[in-house]
């Protein structure tokens, strides 16, 4: 379900795992309730989301005020979040931004717009992942409800094993929260977690490109528009 990768006297840091949901939902068993008795926390606040499908990196705080802190640093887009993906084809470019509101569509679905009173922001870059996919690095700028799902989407590489927005089932869907870097206390905190669990991330290529990605916050990222 999860397992807790740092503990600090204010906030924990755990790698959930896919397939579990943050909310207590279909009659899962709520996430958060798990982690504190391990962690022996009476309460914990829950500082962002990840999708059920998705694994990785996920902040959690100890005590109200450090949930506030950290969740104001969340808001001020002081945190810097990066994510992995496999997509099952070829995107439009290699590398970019992928800008557009997000509106309602079918079912329980998004679709991006090519209006841009507030838009969905997502950085990405994306390299060869074997077997004809491709392997994509993203970093959201904004934090909308699936925005790097719909991203990946629109630019014509659905996510491998998503079953909303993809078009190839698997094992997982292959989506993950792979490093998080923010400040707090007058100190800058970062994390990286590997993905492990899917049959995917274990080929040869991706394995590859993974290891010139161990630092993401260094890399010359795309540019956002108006900045420099």
């Amino acid at each position: 379900m999860f397992d807790i990768l740092h503990t600090h006297p204010d906030f924990l840091v755990i790698n959930k795992h896919p397939n579990v949901s943050v909310h207590k939902d279909d009659g899962d068993v709520m996430l958060l309730q798990e982690v504190a008795k391990l962690s022996g926390d009476k309460q914990l606040y829950l500082i962002h989301r990840l999708d059920k499908m998705t694994s990785g990196l996920l902040l959690l705080g100890r005590n109200r005020e450090a949930a506030a802190a950290l969740s104001q640093c969340f808001a001020d887009r002081n945190v810097e979040k990066f994510y992995l993906a496999i997509g099952t084809k070829k995107p439009k470019k290699k590398q970019g931004v992928v800008i557009g509101d997000m509106t309602r569509s079918r079912r329980s679905s998004w679709k991006l717009e090519s209006s841009r009173e507030n838009p969905a922001v997502t950085q990405f870059f994306s390299a060869a992942a074997g077997q004809g996919r491709r392997l994509f690095l993203c970093k959201p700028y904004t934090g909308k409800t699936h925005q790097i799902r719909v991203a990946l989407r629109s630019v014509g590489s659905g996510i491998t094993g998503d079953n909303i927005y993809g078009n190839e089932s698997a094992d997982r869907g292959y989506l993950h929260a792979y490093a998080l870097r923010f400040p707090y206390a007058e100190q800058q905190w970062q994390f990286i977690c590997q993905p492990t669990q899917g049959e995917l991330w274990q080929v040869a290529e991706t394995q590859q490109v993974l290891t010139e990605w161990t630092a993401p916050w260094e890399l010359a990222w795309p540019l956002l528009p108006g900045k420099k």
